[in-house]
Formats: C-alpha cells, structure tokens, sequence
C-alpha cells in the first residue's frame, strides 16, 4: 500500500485507505499514511520489546565468566550477542515511524519506557541460564511468532530473523537443563529449583488477563497482535507440559491438569499483585538492571561519538571549503578491513 497524504488531507478517506489494507492483510510500511494512535501504539510496543532485549542480555551475561565449559562458555556468549542485535534491530524498525533512538533509549532510562517483567528477576545458579532459554526464550517466541505477520511491514520483517534465534536459545536452555536433569542428584535439585522460580514469571509474560489489558482489543484490531494474551499464555503451558515431562522436571503448580473438554492444560491462578509490583519497579532486580544500563550507556559515550565523527567525515558532499568527500570505491585499497574509528579519525 502506497498512500501519502495530500496537501488537503482528508482524514477520513485516508483512514479508509489505511482500514482497507488492514483488512486485506497489507502491510503497512513507513511511507503509508497511519492513524497517529496505530503510530503511538507501534512506537511503544517496538521499543518496550528492543528495551526488553539489551536489558536481557544482562541475567545471562552474569554467568559468561563462570560457565562450567568452553562449549557453554561460547555459546552463552553467542546468545547474549544476539539479544544485542534484536535490540538494533528493533530501534531501527522503531526509527521508521520516527522516533529517534536517543528519545526511547532517554525514555528507559529514566523509567517512562518499560521493558519486560522477566528481566527483573536475578539468576542464582548455572541452571538459571537454562531455565531462562527453555521457559523465557520460549514464552518469547509464543508471543512473537505470531508478530512476524503484524500489519506493519519493518517490525514483521525483524522479528522473522529475532523469531529465529530466539529458536535456536531455546533449544540452548532445554538441552542445558537436560544434561543437568540427568546429571547428580545436586544438578538435578538444581534444574528443578530454577524452573520452580522462572515458571509463574514465565507465564507473567504474555501481560494481563484479556479483561484487564488496555491495548490488546486495538491492537488485534489493527493487526498488530493476532492472539490474545490468555490465548498465548494457554498454548505456551501447552507446549511445556510434555517438555517438562521429557525433562525429568515438574512444573510448580499443583493444579496443573489435563482438560478433556477444552483439549487444554488447565493451571493455576497467577499472582497478578507480584506482577503489577515488578512492573511499578519493586521486583528484586528492577534498580540493578536500570542503574547497569545507564552505565553501560554512560561507558560507551565514546564509541557513539567515534562513529558520528567517523560518519560525518565520510558522508557525501562538500567539505568546508569546497573540496569533496573522497568515497573509496568498491576494490580499491581503501575498502580493506574495516579500522578502528579511533584509527580513522
């Protein structure tokens, strides 16, 4: 869909335009007219969703140093690699509707922007990286499978690579509490006690209940979201059930059963005021997270002013003074490796 508004805008057939490729499954791209509210609501879904994955990188970075092997070792360092690039990722899509990244990244730090609920929870032994990978990287691709079909085209496009990875972090975590579920007695109680702790969080996840989350109507209207948050949540329990039944572990909910007439697992209820505490900033981790971010931003000043100058000297068009930017062409020897920014200056 192509649309971009005249010099007398008429709202209304735009909008009928814009409800017209919703309705088709079109996808909206940047340059198509949108309702400034379905713009406010991808703004802040986009970048509740890239905050989520920088500050995730923090739970599971804690064990990089004291993974039990070289093996572990690289592959926590891969994933934690990868929760960086979903959150570039995510910035640029969330820049396509434009808003600037220091503007969200300002926003999370000063705690106008959420990220996930998850993340405030702290990691107590090794086998917290493999509950994180089974029961958070998989309620994470629950949840966005179904957003590589969102109706805005750069967040649906992003999130098939995240989609991905994320994939490939959950069978990280479910192989690693495997090996730990079939180790000693020790690394079992181990494996079981991380899941007791992640489970009911996990499940947090998906948001509130149906009746009592503000923007789920709309945006399934608009095709952001296609599935509601309970609809997710039931099919996630579904999925962990028989996993956790592979794994030799049990999942800590005495009412978890099998449902014969709705052909689905019934669970407990959720502890929605341990919920809503993490999210008004009381869970156990949630000063730690932020105050580690601001400083890892605050430490990397350098690294952003590098690049600004390395872009600026390279850009197109006159210098001051008349003599034009020199733009190595492609073979030449100034297209080798790239160099340190610092090196380039």
């Amino acid at each position: 869909m192509t649309t971009t508004a005249p010099e007398t805008v008429d709202t209304a057939a735009l909008e009928a335009v814009f409800d017209a490729a919703v309705a088709a499954d079109e996808r909206i791209e940047p340059r198509d007219w949108m309702p400034d509210a379905y713009r406010a609501t991808l703004i802040r879904q986009i970048a509740q969703h890239a905050h989520s994955e920088i500050i995730g990188m923090q739970p599971e970075a804690n064990w990089i140093t004291r993974a039990p092997s070289l093996r572990r070792k690289a592959i926590l360092m891969a994933k934690v690699q990868d929760e960086a690039g979903h959150g570039l990722y995510l910035y640029s899509a969330a820049e396509t509707l434009g808003v600037g990244r220091d503007e969200l990244l300002d926003k999370l730090h000063s705690g106008r922007q959420r990220y996930s609920s998850i993340f405030n929870y702290p990691t107590l032994t090794w086998a917290d990286v493999g509950a994180i990978g089974w029961l958070v990287d998989g309620a994470a691709i629950t949840n966005q499978v179904p957003l590589c079909r969102c109706s805005y085209g750069p967040y649906a496009r992003a999130m098939i690579r995240v989609c991905k990875e994320e994939s490939f972090h959950q069978r990280q975590g479910y192989e690693l509490l495997l090996a730990l579920s079939r180790g000693t007695e020790a690394q079992h109680a181990m494996a079981q006690d991380a899941v007791n702790r992640w489970w009911w969080p996990s499940l947090m996840m998906f948001g509130p209940p149906d009746g009592e989350s503000p923007h789920s109507a709309q945006s399934m209207t608009w095709k952001i979201k296609r599935h509601s948050n309970d609809e997710l949540r039931r099919r996630f329990v579904d999925i962990c059930v028989p996993q956790a039944e592979s794994l030799g572990l049990t999942l800590p909910d005495p009412d978890l059963r099998w449902n014969e007439e709705t052909g689905h697992y019934d669970f407990g209820p959720i502890d929605w005021d341990e919920f809503n505490e993490v999210l008004r900033g009381n869970g156990p981790c949630n000063e730690q997270r932020l105050a580690r971010r601001r400083e890892a931003h605050e430490e990397g000043a350098w690294v952003r002013e590098a690049a600004a100058a390395y872009a600026a000297k390279h850009a197109p068009g006159p210098r001051p003074g008349g003599t034009p930017h020199h733009t190595p062409e492609r073979g030449t020897a100034a297209s080798g490796p790239t160099k340190h920014p610092e090196a380039m200056a």
